[in-house]
């Protein structure tokens, strides 16, 4: 069984009957009624998407998923080509399942990364904590402002935006932490 405050980005369930593949995490809502957290999620069977809101004391049973260690090889297009490093096999994933974690894959990276099977068929993919990219684009930096505490948007290499603090200037490595797409620090 899995708890509510156990799924993240990657993450397989039962939900009424169908196995689902957490894709993002959309936040979380406190009310009367309690704490709900939304979830956009993909039907493996069928391949449609969706948003939920689920309680935070709801139980999910567990869906048995593979998972293979590989190495994304290209992109063509909106395709990501991820190659197994035992068998050399090839298999292809649609940006759409990979959701968030699109934004941190480069064919230039050199970890690997879990790649989740459901049935034989690619579904998702799990990633480092912690990896590394290079600001294409923001605003010049401000000397002196080193608190951290003030933070601007910042362009990556791979397209998305995330959110650094003042100091940091274009064209610098920086490690972002997968899981909620924040700044940890200057890469060494």
């Amino acid at each position: 069984m899995i708890t509510t405050g156990e799924i993240k980005v990657g993450s397989a369930f039962m939900f009424e009957g169908a196995p689902y593949i957490v894709q993002r995490m959309l936040g979380q809502k406190s009310g009367r009624g309690g704490m709900v957290v939304k979830l956009r999620v993909k039907n493996i069977v069928t391949g449609g998407t969706q948003d939920l809101g689920i309680d935070a004391g709801e139980k999910f049973e567990d869906v048995d998923l593979d998972e293979h260690i590989m190495k994304l090889s290209y992109i063509d297009g909106d395709t990501y080509v991820f190659m197994d490093q035992e068998s050399y096999d090839q298999f292809e994933m649609a940006k759409d399942d990979l959701g968030d974690n699109a934004g941190y894959l480069s064919p230039d990276d050199d970890f690997d990364v879990n790649i989740t099977f459901y049935e034989g068929k690619p579904v998702g993919v799990k990633l480092p904590v912690n990896v590394t990219r290079t600001i294409t684009y923001c605003e010049p930096g401000i000397k002196g402002d080193t608190s951290g505490k003030s933070l601007k948007p910042a362009t990556l290499d791979t397209g998305i935006t995330v959110q650094v603090p003042l100091f940091i200037d274009n064209e610098e490595k920086i490690v972002i932490d997968t899981r909620d797409g924040s700044f940890v620090e200057r890469a060494k």
